[in-house]
């Protein structure tokens, strides 16, 4: 296969593979677009590039799902796919409706494969910044950048330094235990339960489990003194939160959006935003694949040095 052609510094560095049927390969890496063709260059012109066919997609689909679409029906309604490793596969074609919401996708003829990789250290430089050192814990924080830019991969790193207690400078500090509920199955990326990503000797995983519903089974069952959950954003997310909160617990979280005040047009974020729940808010940027911190906010929107 073309991809499996590509140069080693190329394919070390993927971030995206992005398989339409019936038009050209396309490659993100280093933040870089290109085309592959099947010599396994790439090419900055679409025509030079492979053109997966329909029995190429249907292939791919096959192995996804390990032989079993059926077995799957769940992940089709949500459109993405996560595999072993963490990877996630976005899906595109043509949805079946029941009542007016999504049952299905058939006729699949789009696969965005989402590389995910461990950067190890990565939050090493901000975590200072977010530890609560009176109280001896780390503050609610709530990590914010637009897609692929680094929001998993940097807390999925601070797990790891917060479970082992690798808090940085002269900081005498233990390791916390640890809750994190990976929906989506991309923060461990857990095969038979057991995380494959090195999230620290304190942290217990719910894996595949809805954010909110996994939020009060860890309250309730694994007394964790932090909880970390990816992409927040409804309803009854806020409320687990909250539940969280008055639990004593600390919550380390994710949300799409470029800065604080895109977040704000969104009534759930807003009301967390209004209500100060948290009181670190860190801004990515993207360094060549790397998240790299731009800016780290207290809970009014005063710029926090470190």
């Amino acid at each position: 296969m073309a991809i499996i052609q590509l140069s080693d510094d190329i394919r070390g560095s993927l971030e995206e593979i992005r398989i339409r049927e019936g038009r050209p390969l396309e490659i993100i890496y280093r933040s870089q677009y290109g085309f592959v063709t099947s010599h396994g260059k790439v090419s900055l012109n679409p025509q030079e590039a492979i053109h997966p066919t329909r029995e190429d997609c249907a292939k791919l689909l096959d192995v996804l799902t390990n032989h079993s679409v059926y077995s799957y029906e769940e992940e089709l309604r949500r459109g993405y796919i996560t595999i072993a490793g963490g990877h996630r596969v976005g899906l595109a074609g043509r949805t079946v409706l029941e009542q007016g919401r999504v049952k299905h996708i058939r006729n699949i003829s789009s696969f965005n494969i989402r590389i995910a990789r461990e950067v190890l250290d990565c939050g090493k430089k901000v975590l200072p910044a977010l530890a609560d050192l009176d109280s001896r814990t780390v503050h609610h924080t709530l990590v914010i950048s637009p897609p692929q830019k680094g929001k998993t991969t940097l807390i999925r790193d601070l797990t790891r330094l917060i479970s082992y207690g690798f808090w940085g400078g002269n900081m005498d500090m233990r390791g916390l235990k640890v809750g994190v509920v990976d929906e989506r199955s991309e923060l461990a990326a857990c095969v038979s339960g057991v995380p494959t990503f090195d999230l620290g000797p304190r942290t217990d995983v719910l894996d595949g489990c809805p954010k909110a519903e996994g939020m009060m089974m860890m309250i309730r069952a694994m007394s964790p003194e932090v909880i970390v959950v990816d992409e927040i954003g409804r309803e009854e997310d806020a409320t687990a939160i909250h539940e969280a909160l008055h639990a004593g617990i600390r919550i380390i979280a994710s949300a799409h959006g470029h800065d604080l005040d895109d977040i704000r047009q969104r009534p759930v974020m807003q009301h967390l935003i209004a209500s100060e729940v948290f009181a670190r808010y860190v801004i990515l940027h993207n360094a060549g694949g790397t998240p790299a911190v731009h800016e780290v906010y207290d809970s009014r929107g005063n710029r926090v040095r470190w």
